[in-house]
């Protein structure tokens, strides 16, 4: 009878040690890292939030159909005599302030936006940011903050999604998950719903204020220096072709409407937009917005037929609300046959990024031309791109002002007329000013001949 006996060959790498207490813990995130939360909600816990789902499906059943074809004010009235009968059939016991409270909350959910409601009224808010049911972040003066509102579940924030969207033809189900559109005071409503969002339906308003940002504001602001906004109405009166850079979300639309206050209230305009957000204040303005394919696939309007369209419109202007695909054709091409004055906005990181964004758009519309072809109708039609950005402490200010001055060999070449001068933070807020270069646009003569002086103060020296 033998024996096996099994042995493990020795190798000459050490064994690797086996941690001996709890795992290391996470150093703790700087206070200025964690976020604020505000108080907003009416309603105290996730028991009264539930209440008033019940209470709404409740009264959504006793009133039928009137819920759809009553007036506010009839509707509120209706709400008044039904929501005792429905709070007694809950056997819950409330005084006269809690009653009226949930009352509203009530209210808001048949012909408002359900917890979101003060939030849209509140000028304070600038954008609102749905995360799921249970989180709902907004922003105010450039940062964000977390509020305790709350949803009682995924299917209540499909309800309001389908609120704001169904009244402008549109959709949001498994078919369609994605859609922009807008809420009627012109703010842009975007929503994202599972399979593609992961955490539940997901819905981003950006607010408009009620009375559009003036000029004033924006010098009060510190948005831009007086000079540099005498110069870009200059600019703007004078017809040139202009560019609106910058971020997401760094002011670039609200940019573009208080420069388009500039325009003369004698010229017809035309707005082609994705979803309608510009507020143009001229009497004789065609906006027009872009539709998305019906249930079955068709019936799609894109920018770019809208845009052939409108140059068929008699245009003294055109401006596209945002230049994001092979529209970019197109408009370089109106404006080198005579649509001078047009405007847009392009999501870049410089007014050199634009160019490259704008000639990249352009080749993805199919366009078998060389890049030296693309580049040089950017130069002649494009005369100015004005680059604004969303700082550090939540401001917005305008960081450069470049004029496209031509084209060297294959390189667009650029220069810059204004731009800031940061001087770092100073309690919690970005130093600094927009300061002039002190070169001379090459267009000066340009505008002389159209009436338009540009004083050498404004560049930072005199004659």
């Amino acid at each position: 009878m033998s024996i096996l006996k099994t042995t493990t060959k020795r190798t000459s790498e050490p064994a690797t040690p086996r941690p001996h207490g709890p795992a290391p813990r996470m150093a703790p995130l700087p206070d200025e890292w964690r976020p604020e939360t505000l108080a907003i909600s009416k309603l105290r816990d996730e028991a009264e939030t539930q209440l008033v789902s019940r209470i709404h499906a409740r009264l959504a059943a006793t009133l039928g159909r009137s819920i759809d074809t009553a007036a506010p004010e009839s509707l509120r009235a209706l709400l008044g005599e039904a929501f005792p009968a429905a709070l007694d059939e809950e056997r819950v016991v409330l005084n006269r302030t809690d009653r009226l409270r949930l009352q509203d909350a009530v209210f808001a959910e048949v012909v408002g936006y359900g917890p979101l409601q003060d939030l849209l009224v509140d000028d304070s808010y600038s954008e609102i940011m749905v995360n799921g049911p249970k989180q709902v972040w907004v922003e105010k003066d450039g940062k964000l903050y977390r509020t305790d509102i709350t949803f009682s579940d995924a299917d209540h924030v499909i309800r309001v999604i389908q609120r704001i969207v169904s009244p402008l033809g549109r959709r949001c189900d498994e078919s369609s998950p994605m859609v922009d559109a807008r809420l009627p005071d012109g703010s842009r409503v975007n929503a994202i719903i599972p399979p593609l969002s992961l955490i539940g339906p997901t819905l981003t308003i950006r607010k408009f204020r009620r009375v559009p940002f003036a000029s004033t504001d924006l010098l009060r602001n510190q948005t831009v220096t007086a000079e540099a906004l005498q110069f870009l109405a200059t600019c703007v009166r004078g017809r040139l072709n202009m560019i609106v850079a910058g971020g997401s979300g760094a002011g670039k639309t609200t940019l573009m409407n208080t420069l388009s206050n500039y325009v003369s209230g004698r010229e017809r305009i035309v707005t082609i937009e994705d979803a309608a957000e510009l507020q143009l204040q001229q009497e004789h303005v065609l906006p027009l917005e872009t539709r998305p394919p019906n249930a079955e696939g068709r019936g799609e309007v894109g920018v770019r037929e809208l845009f052939r369209n409108a140059l068929r419109m008699r245009p003294d202007r055109v401006i596209i609300g945002e230049c994001r695909g092979p529209e970019a054709l197109d408009m370089l091409q109106a404006m080198n046959t005579g649509h001078d004055g047009s405007l847009t906005t392009v999501h870049a990181n410089s007014p050199r990024d634009a160019l490259s964004r704008i000639e990249t758009m352009v080749l993805t519309g199919g366009a078998e031309l060389p890049l030296r072809a693309i580049r040089e109708q950017i130069v002649s039609a494009i005369d100015l791109v004005c680059y604004v950005e969303r700082m550090q402490d939540g401001t917005r200010k305008i960081t450069q002002v470049s004029e496209v001055r031509g084209l060297e060999g294959e390189v667009v070449t650029m220069q810059d007329i204004f731009t800031f001068v940061n001087e770092g933070l100073r309690d919690g807020k970005v130093m600094g000013e927009l300061k002039p270069t002190g070169i001379r646009p090459s267009f000066a003569d340009r505008l002389a001949a159209r009436g338009l002086d540009l004083p050498t103060s404004w560049f930072g020296y005199q004659a």
